[in-house]
C-alpha cells in the first residue's frame, strides 16, 4: 500500500468519525424547536450533546487538516472552489457554538428565544452543505489544470511526459503518472460558481443528509433521554425516517450508477441493511440497537461515497487531465512518512478520550433533572457586632 492510499483511508476514517458522532448533534439541534416544548424539555436536549459536541468537532478540523498536510493540491482546489459553500458552514457552526454556549448566560426568555433559533439554523446549515459538497465531489465539477506557466491545459498532447514514460503513446494511459509528471507545481482550478453546486442532484444530497441526521438525532434523545421526550422522538424517528431512507436510496444508487465500483456497491448495500435495522429497531423500542443500526448506516455511507472516488480525490467533469488525484494532489513522501508516524502515536489517545467521556455520560436524562434555571441564593448570616 504506498502512503497516498493509507492517507487516502486515514481521511475516510477521519470523515467517519466526523458524521457518525457529529450527525447526532446536528440532528439534536435541528430537533430543538420540534421537540422541546418547554424550557425543560429544551436544556434536556441540550444537556445530552453537552458534553460531547465540541469533541466531535475535532474530528472536523482534523481531517480538513490531514487534508491540508497530506494532500495540499486537493485542499487548495475544494477550499477556492467551494469557498462560499464552505464559507456558510463556517458560518453556521459558528452560530451554534454560540447558542450552545451562552443561551444560558442570562435568564431572559427573550435572550433564549433568539438562540433557540440560532441552534437549529446552525444545525441545518452545514449538515445541508455538506451533503451538497460530497455529492458534487463525487459527481465531478468544472477543474481545468493548468501548467506552471498559467495555461490551460485541454488536450492530452499538452502534457510533457517524463523521459521514464517515453514509451508511453498516450498521457491518459498509465493516467495519473503522466500527469503528476506533467503538471506537477501547476495548478487545479475550478471554474464553476455556486449556482453550478446547486444542481438537483447536489441539492436532493444535502436533503438527503438534514433528513439522515434528523432520524439519527431523534434516535440519539430517545436512547438519552426518559420520559416525553424520549417517547416523542422515537415516535417521530419513524416517519423521518422512512423519508430519509427514501431519499438516500435514490442518490445512491444514481451515485453508484455514474461513479460506483463494485466496493462502493456493497458498501451502500451494507448501509441500507443497517439503516433499515436500525429503523426496525426503533420500532421494537430498542434504542441501543436503533441508534447502533443508524451509526453503522451512516458510517458506510461515508464509505461508500470515498470508494466511488479512489483513486480520485475530486473528478473533473470537464476533461480527464484536470481530474485531481491521490497521486497528483500529494505531499512528498517524506512528508507523508512523518506524518504516519505522528498519526500512530497520538490517534490512540484520541480515541480513548472519546470512548472515556461517552462512558462517563452514558446515563439517560429527563426534566426531573434539570434544576431551575438560577436557583435562589440564601443569605449568609451576618454576625451582629457586640
Amino acid at each position: 500500500m504506498s502512503l497516498q492510499t493509507l492517507w487516502f483511508l486515514l481521511i475516510v476514517v477521519l470523515w467517519v468519525g466526523y458524521f457518525v458522532l457529529e450527525g447526532f448533534d446536528y440532528g439534536v439541534g435541528m430537533l430543538l424547536p420540534i421537540l422541546g416544548k418547554t424550557e425543560e424539555e429544551k436544556r434536556v436536549m441540550i444537556n445530552t450533546i453537552g458534553p460531547h459536541w465540541d469533541g466531535n468537532e475535532v474530528w472536523l478540523l482534523t481531517a480538513g487538516g490531514a487534508t491540508f498536510a497530506a494532500f495540499p493540491t486537493w485542499y487548495a482546489t475544494l477550499f477556492s472552489g467551494f469557498y462560499l459553500p464552505l464559507l456558510l458552514v463556517l458560518a453556521g457552526l459558528i452560530i451554534r457554538a454560540l447558542g450552545l454556549e451562552y443561551r444560558g448566560k442570562r435568564d431572559s426568555a427573550q435572550w433564549r428565544k433568539w438562540w433557540d433559533i440560532a441552534i437549529p439554523v446552525g444545525s441545518l446549515l452545514p449538515a445541508f452543505l455538506f451533503g451538497v459538497a460530497f455529492t458534487n465531489i463525487v459527481r465531478g465539477v468544472p477543474i481545468i489544470a493548468h501548467d506552471i506557466l498559467g495555461n490551460a491545459i485541454t488536450d492530452p498532447k499538452q502534457v510533457p511526459v517524463s523521459p521514464l514514460l517515453q514509451n508511453v503513446t498516450d498521457p491518459i494511459v498509465n493516467g495519473h503518472l503522466a500527469r503528476l509528471d506533467g503538471i506537477v507545481g501547476g495548478n487545479f482550478i475550478y471554474t464553476g460558481s455556486l449556482w453550478t453546486l446547486l444542481n438537483p442532484l447536489a441539492i436532493l444530497g444535502g436533503l438527503t443528509i438534514v433528513a439522515v441526521l434528523l432520524t439519527y438525532g431523534a434516535i440519539f434523545l430517545a436512547l438519552k433521554t426518559d420520559g416525553d421526550i424520549r417517547h416523542n422522538a422515537r415516535a417521530l424517528a419513524t416517519p423521518v425516517g422512512v423519508v430519509a431512507a427514501a431519499c438516500a436510496l435514490v442518490l445512491m444508487i444514481i451515485l453508484n450508477v455514474k461513479q460506483g465500483a463494485a466496493w462502493s456497491w456493497i458498501f451502500t448495500v451494507i448501509a441500507v441493511l443497517a439503516f433499515v435495522a436500525g429503523w426496525l429497531a426503533n420500532l421494537a423500542k430498542r434504542e441501543g440497537f436503533a441508534f447502533l443500526g443508524m451509526f453503522v448506516a451512516i458510517g458506510f455511507v461515508v464509505v461508500a461515497l470515498f470508494a466511488m472516488l479512489y483513486p480520485n480525490v475530486m473528478p473533473s467533469s470537464t476533461n480527464a487531465l484536470g481530474t485531481l488525484t491521490i497521486f497528483n494532489s500529494s505531499s512528498s513522501h517524506h512528508t507523508l512518512m512523518v506524518m504516519s508516524w505522528v498519526a500512530l502515536i497520538f490517534t490512540p489517545f484520541a480515541l480513548a478520550y472519546q470512548a472515556w467521556a461517552f462512558w462517563v455520560f452514558r446515563q439517560r436524562i429527563s426534566t426531573k433533572n434539570i434544576p431551575p434555571a438560577h436557583e435562589p441564593i440564601e443569605p449568609e448570616a451576618v454576625p451582629v457586632a457586640g
